[in-house]
């Protein structure tokens, strides 16, 4: 199965009810439609998990030469009908490297969010957390823990393809990654979860706590991946027993299953590139007095920038007026904004 086609699931993210048009008429590969006839209640699950993983991609990388573009909707069809983020998708970067993580993270998140509110008939709270505690600490486990593992294994089962199924259309080190990667954003998942306590006894006196877990928020999941995005080792393109980092002094350090990992060098995003499918960073918007990722100087690659003045007009210093209606002046202001040469 190529990458594209792998990927195809993200494109449900544009389909507002895709459980009305059946498992057969939605861009999922083989192998994701034969699973989704077994389990078509998950279908809001899956579309909610492409629409988290999308949305926190471009959060992340918002004010980055790279912000995590995604190909427009094309006449063969909405939004990631064809290869949703194009040549990241298949070039092994850190970018790839992020975007498998992000997207396994949104589906274990929005499954098991899924499983939690008792949304499905085969998953609810997780039940290994139902009894137990520490009767000296003075809490004991109740409520609803989100079933992580249950997301896990979902994600799991409907990203991860084996090596031995793959063709020799693409490298065994690249799928290798991408799945080591895939693992490495449900892990993000799992490492966030938190325990929330809720206290009872006379007058507030917490006499017994009863606890729970439950996960981060996907925004502080995606900070973490983003900071593993930072420090992601690159590996070496060719695996013998099993990956290893590329550079040889460093080969006995070990890789963790959390760590994200790459093959190839990120391409030059400051310029156009249309066999590559990169826009340049050409029309920007900088911050002109920011010395980060968002700043003029490194955003516009030291191309220099534009500047040109906005003009506002909304509604201020509004008063109720008896009776009945509300009276405002029109205010207007004016911003200089700055965009990249």
């Amino acid at each position: 199965i190529p990458t594209y086609c792998r990927f195809l699931w993200l494109g449900i993210a544009s389909f507002g009810v895709p459980e009305k048009l059946g498992c057969a008429n939605l861009p999922l590969n083989s192998r994701q439609k034969e699973l989704c006839k077994r389990k078509p209640y998950l279908l809001p699950s899956i579309r909610e998990g492409a629409r988290l993983g999308i949305q926190e991609c471009r959060s992340q990388f918002r004010h980055e030469r790279w912000n995590c573009m995604v190909a427009p909707a094309t006449a063969a069809g909405p939004l990631g009908a064809g290869p949703l983020f194009g040549y990241e998708l298949s070039s092994g970067t850190k970018e790839t490297a992020f975007i498998y993580a992000v997207m396994a993270a949104g589906l274990v998140h929005s499954v098991t969010r899924s499983c939690s509110a008792g949304n499905m008939t085969e998953c609810s709270c997780d039940t290994t957390l139902q009894n137990g505690g520490s009767a000296s600490g003075g809490w004991h486990w109740g409520g609803c823990s989100d079933d992580v593992q249950y997301g896990m294994w979902f994600s799991r089962k409907f990203l991860d393809l084996p090596i031995r199924n793959t063709t020799g259309k693409e490298s065994k080190v690249l799928l290798a990654m991408n799945l080591h990667n895939n693992e490495a954003g449900r892990q993000a998942v799992a490492k966030l979860m938190s325990v929330d306590c809720r206290c009872h006894g006379v007058s507030g006196s917490c006499a017994v706590k009863t606890c729970w877990k439950t996960m981060s928020s996907f925004e502080k999941i995606g900070h973490l991946l983003k900071d593993k995005y930072e420090n992601s080792i690159q590996i070496s393109d060719k695996i013998k027993r099993k990956m290893r980092r590329r550079e040889k002094d460093q080969r006995k350090i070990p890789i963790h299953k959390d760590d994200l990992l790459y093959v190839n060098k990120s391409p030059n995003y400051c310029v156009e590139d249309k066999k590559l499918g990169i826009p340049g960073t050409q029309g920007r918007e900088c911050n002109r007095t920011s010395e980060g990722a968002d700043g003029c100087n490194l955003l516009c690659c030291g191309r220099g920038y534009n500047t040109h003045v906005v003009r506002h007009v909304e509604r201020c210093e509004c008063k109720f007026i008896w009776c009945c209606y509300v009276r405002c002046r029109r205010c207007e202001s004016m911003t200089d904004v700055h965009t990249c040469k």
